[in-house]
């Protein structure tokens, strides 16, 4: 009897199915969707100054600055562009991309090693189905990378001890925690570290000299290729990139004085913060966890707190290596992260993969012992995506027009500008039709397991479910939605309009009273000038429309400004028109 090729790909191909479903979720899209968002072009703009210049230790990027980051991702994005000549935005999500790629494959390897294969199976899906790690695999962001890096030296660190017995080092650790500190800084050394040190002495195993000496070894080893980088840099840098280096690596964990930087480190909040970004990060998956919230027997502990807690304790130490060392890196990276002033999702991403490992468990038990909750996730997925559909369908065959109908519900011009491009990406074409498809076949799919009752089916169910609609979203929906804010347009129609050039084109770089314009500078091909820092006679000024009459308040004394062009769109980065001016020196 011939056995079904689903079948086949599960049990007898995982890791090379994983490797194409991950491929098939991010590659084709990347892209398909231009810049709208800060952080990607001031990214990607660090490996279009290195190409232009030929300076791959420490470019300037936006309006002569230092880019402040390690350069691996950068370097990446740049050798990606080479046989082009230019860095597009293709080649500067391939890094995030590819890292999204073998951190799922990695994921299952390890998981599949040390834990029932069912489990580590969802716990994959889990975390490759997830907005975060799914948005990131898809971003010019050096965060994706940085987390591959760390995700497989941490697999491996497990490996040294459990195979090895912290005996030799594998050349593969100090390599993989360089290209995460090559990548982010030394929080791509310390943070294994820490985690790997806090699972060490649970094992109680290793005298504390031993885990100490471990520690070092790695470290040390770790230590040298980021030196070679950090020193060349400092060289050709000197204080200012030593106080940027000081800045953000230390001044995040220390809260220390922000001094004469000229931006602020932002996104500070509180130890709360980290908790309500996993929730939401884990999203779809988090509904399932709060749906099981409904009709669970909580009992009284018996005895004191004091008891209780120490039953649990045990309970920890008493796990099996790879819960207790996944218990810890989950733990371990919130907890690290706690201390930042600066708090952001994409820090937590570590996490993921280990904290997925026990939402398996969780939705294994729930499928066996408790599968109504399953099928009122189901359910829930399933409505909210025949809804969808719908609406798509709708939309594409003429029936409604989502902007007409959004304009009697609001007045906000950015919502019904998103409305607007969703409404023109619903059109019939060659990418909407065929995604929206899949996306309809994995809905009866779920409809179908739905009425045959076989609860682990409706998992596997829903996971395709998700995965479609992401497809639908990413190839279908969001090109059309970040084209309706990108600046490329405006760049282009600029640049064809005004004899704009490398020496001409100014800004103001000072984030603590004016917004940048990673955009503009990225679809320019970084030929942005600080004007404060040069005070030129004459040339060419882009500003936000929010910003310009500020600009003018504070240098109309000295210099005569006449507006040239203003934007059509309002852009997404800024939130606001841009506007091109002529300034000359009075």
């Amino acid at each position: 009897m011939r056995t079904p090729l689903l079948q086949y790909l599960y049990l007898q191909k995982p890791v090379s199915s994983v490797i194409l479903i991950c491929a098939i979720a991010v590659l084709p899209w990347i892209a398909l969707n231009e810049f709208s968002t800060k952080g990607e072009p001031r990214e990607a703009a660090v490996a279009v100054s290195m190409l232009k210049t030929g300076d791959w230790t420490l470019p300037r990027v936006y309006a002569d600055e230092y880019a402040y980051k390690p350069p691996m991702a950068h370097w990446m994005m740049a050798v990606f562009s080479l046989p082009e000549g230019h860095v597009t935005e293709f080649t500067s999500r391939l890094p995030s991309a590819l890292a999204y790629v073998v951190t799922m494959a990695i994921i299952l390897l390890f998981f599949g090693k040390n834990v029932r294969f069912q489990e580590a199976f969802i716990a994959t899906f889990l975390t490759l189905t997830c907005i975060e790690i799914h948005r990131a695999g898809l971003t010019a962001r050096v965060d994706m990378l940085l987390t591959a890096f760390v995700v497989i030296g941490l697999t491996q660190l497990f490996r040294w001890e459990n195979k090895l017995e912290l005996k030799g080092l594998p050349i593969l650790i100090p390599l993989m925690l360089s290209g995460a500190m090559l990548t982010k800084g030394p929080v791509g050394v310390l943070l294994p570290l820490f985690i790997f040190g806090v699972y060490l002495l649970l094992l109680r195993k290793y005298s504390l000299f031993k885990i100490i000496k471990s520690i070092l070894y790695i470290g040390v080893a770790s230590l040298f290729i980021p030196a070679l980088w950090y020193i060349e840099a400092w060289l050709h840098g000197g204080a200012e990139f030593l106080n940027l280096t000081l800045f953000e690596n230390f001044g995040r964990f220390f809260h220390l004085s922000q001094g004469a930087m000229h931006y602020d480190l932002g996104h500070e909040n509180g130890a709360w913060y980290n908790l309500v970004t996993l929730i939401a990060g884990f999203a779809p998956w988090t509904l399932l966890l709060f749906f099981s919230l409904f009709g669970l027997r909580v009992t009284k502990p018996a005895g004191t707190f004091r008891t209780w807690l120490a039953e649990r304790w045990k309970q920890v130490l008493a796990m099996d290596k790879i819960r207790l060392f996944s218990l810890v890196a989950a733990f371990g990276v919130v907890f690290f992260y706690s201390f930042p002033s600066s708090k952001r999702s994409v820090y937590l991403m570590p996490a993921y993969p280990f904290i997925a490992l026990f939402i398996a468990q969780y939705i294994l038990y729930l499928a066996e012992h408790r599968p109504a909750v399953i099928r009122l996730f189901a359910t829930t997925l399933a409505v909210v995506t025949g809804l969808l559909i719908l609406l798509v369908v709708m939309q594409m065959t003429g029936c409604i027009d989502m902007y007409l109908l959004a304009e009697t519900l609001t007045h906000s011009r950015s919502t019904l500008e998103t409305v607007r491009a969703i409404a023109t990406a619903c059109a019939p074409s060659w990418s909407v039709v065929p995604l929206l498809l899949v996306l309809l076949i994995a809905f009866l799919t779920t409809c179908y397991q739905m009425a045959k009752k076989i609860h682990i089916k409706i998992l596997y169910a829903t996971v395709f479910l998700v995965f479609a609609t992401n497809l639908f979203i990413d190839g279908g929906l969001m090109p059309e939605i970040r084209r309706e804010g990108s600046s490329r347009p405006f760049a282009r129609e600029i640049q064809t309009d005004f004899p704009l050039n490398e020496t001409n084109v100014y800004v103001m770089n000072d984030l603590r009273k004016y917004r940048n314009m990673y955009g503009m500078n990225f679809y320019m091909n970084n030929c942005f000038h600080d004007f404060e820092t040069e005070q030129p006679q004459t040339g060419y000024l882009l500003a936000t429309e929010k910003d310009f009459p500020a600009i003018e308040q504070t240098w109309g004394d000295r210099y005569a400004f006449r507006i040239l062009r203003t934007s059509y769109r309002i852009i997404s980065e800024t939130r606001s028109r841009i506007i091109l001016s002529r300034f000359d020196k009075k």
